[in-house]
């Protein structure tokens, strides 16, 4: 296992009254994927958002514990949440781009975040690394919103790495995709963990299997067993992991 990236500690996250992860705590590593899995309402889209603080956008949610991003706890008061969204960039179920040209989509962040250097580079160099250049090099200032919904998803996956992150959160990235997206998207995780740490969430479980390098079983906002793919899926050491696995619930 190398370095721990982000290392999260006796982290419970809270909506009102109900607790919806409870103490918490684990590692995910610098150039590794890794799966979160679990049925629905476990807790996993909770944790991944609270990872680059997106549920600060949600009321009424508050947090217990730490999220540390290189040795930082995120929620610390002098914490600039803006940074850690720069460094820890999310892409999210559905595709989502601007409605505006496939140009300004790539641009619009690190414009706001004060870039000033080559922007013909950084749009090329982010498209190329989200495998989409070669099929919208000659259209890049045409409508995103005329792009496939796979073209779409890896259009996000580029503004996200147009901010230069260290680490990416996808939160059910293929869900709305057909097969032949699906099988891009991960073919492009593979190559995107060579240069980034990213963290899925998922219900397909095979997904998890092909593409993660560790993964994590949840089960009603608990973590319920966390290791090596290989050793999750073919050997679990609980009970609960293994009845999931099977189908016999969730």
């Amino acid at each position: 296992m190398t370095e721990p990236i982000i290392k999260i500690e006796d982290l419970s996250i809270y909506y009102g009254e109900k607790r919806a992860i409870n103490q918490v705590s684990m590692d995910f590593c610098n150039n590794e994927v890794t799966a979160i899995i679990g049925p629905s309402g476990c807790g996993k889209s909770t944790l991944l958002r609270s990872i680059n603080r997106m549920n600060d956008f949600v009321v009424g949610l508050r947090n217990e514990g730490k999220v540390l991003y290189r040795d930082k706890n995120i929620y610390a008061e002098d914490i600039d949440e803006s940074e850690i969204r720069r460094n820890i960039g999310m892409v999210f179920q559905k595709p989502n781009p601007f409605p505006k040209s496939i140009y300004d989509n790539i641009t619009w962040g690190p414009k706001i975040n004060g870039y000033k250097e080559d922007w013909e580079k950084l749009v090329e160099e982010s498209l190329k690394r989200a495998a989409l250049w070669d099929e919208v090099k000659d259209r890049l200032h045409s409508s995103a919103l005329e792009l496939s919904g796979g073209q779409q998803q890896r259009l996000c996956i580029a503004r996200a790495i147009a901010m230069r992150p260290e680490v990416i959160l996808m939160d059910e990235p293929c869900s709305a995709l057909d097969p032949k997206a699906t099988f891009k998207i991960e073919d492009l995780i593979h190559e995107l963990k060579e240069s980034y740490s990213i963290l899925i969430v998922t219900h397909n479980m095979q997904q998890a299997a092909r593409v993660s390098d560790r993964t994590a079983f949840f089960y009603l906002g608990d973590l319920i067993e966390y290791g090596p793919t290989k050793q999750i899926f073919e050997l679990p050491k609980k009970d609960q992991t293994q009845d999931y696995i099977q189908g016999k619930f969730g």
